[in-house]
């Protein structure tokens, strides 16, 4: 094949993985099979068959079947292109921001958006760095550890879910957002050397910003009130909050007052007993220094 050639290649089913749509989530079937719909209904309605549309928009003709019957989520690009070359007045185009959220699955969608709407946010982990400070070859690197594995195509979808929720980092005004991270996971080259840095170099990034306090816990700390595992907090600007802890209330998340104090105090105790955030970018300093 020739170098334009190669250039030229259209996009088929197996260059695309990630974009499936979740059968079990009815909101994202409803959406995706809405806008396959109404690029069918464009395509016949200017005389286009999908191998020609699958030309001008760079996609192959099996692609542009999938996505034309809902199996398939079409990329962003792809809506702005396909609405330009049929025509479509801004419909498709219309239709991304549904589209962009479909690829996420509904409980981090849901998560998501509590986590937009809060004020405030404090968290303590001790099995894996909190998906809101994770780079995408971190995030890769744990979700290809699963055991039984996800498929390739689901590692993927989950890696663009956990790194889109890092917009929280880019809302103005601000939220206040508190991370205490145990020191045994800085210390553990999960994705090998370079991940593992980059992964360090993130967390410095992170625990400079004004609105961000990052703490390390030290393995040294014989006992706190996290041994039973993550604990969750956040608060709204209505003056209302809400918490999980894997280690209370079955693990449910809680709004009760008495219960979400409970949860504060527990994370009051372990923020008292953590490094404080100069110490602790001090310490991460320490550890990329040592690879």
């Amino acid at each position: 094949m020739s170098v334009d050639g190669a250039a030229q290649r259209l996009k088929t089913e197996a260059d695309e993985p990630g974009w499936e749509v979740d059968p079990d989530d009815d909101w994202g079937v409803a959406v995706v099979a809405t806008v396959g719909r109404q690029l069918r209904l464009r395509r016949e309605a200017v005389g286009m068959r999908a191998a020609e549309i699958g030309t001008a928009t760079g996609y192959g003709e099996d692609l542009i079947y999938k996505i034309e019957s809902g199996k398939r989520i079409p990329r962003p690009e792809f809506l702005d292109k396909a609405d330009e070359v049929l025509g479509a007045g801004g419909l498709l185009s219309a239709m991304k921001e549904d589209v962009a959220k479909v690829r996420y699955p509904k409980k981090v969608r849901d998560l998501a958006g509590v986590e937009e709407r809060a004020v405030e946010i404090g968290v303590y982990v001790c099995n894996s760095i909190s998906g809101l400070l994770q780079t995408p070859e971190h995030a890769r690197a744990v979700f290809e550890s699963r055991q039984p594995p996800y498929s390739q195509n689901e590692v993927e979808r989950l890696v663009v879910a956990r790194v889109a929720r890092q917009s929280i980092f880019e809302r103005d005004p601000a939220p206040s957002l508190g991370f205490v991270l145990e020191e045994a996971l800085l210390r553990r080259p999960l994705g090998g050397t370079l991940v593992w840095r980059g992964q360090l170099e993130r967390l410095l990034e992170v625990g400079r910003l004004r609105n961000v306090t990052l703490q390390v816990m030290p393995t040294h700390v014989e006992v706190h009130p996290g041994l039973d595992g993550k604990i969750e907090l956040l608060k709204f600007v209505d003056g209302t909050a809400t918490g999980r802890s894997d280690g209370a209330f079955s693990g449910r998340p809680v709004m009760d007052p008495r219960q979400v104090r409970i949860l504060e105090l527990r994370y009051g105790t372990i923020r008292a007993q953590a490094l404080p955030p100069r110490e602790s970018l001090a310490f991460i300093e320490e550890l990329l220094g040592e690879t």
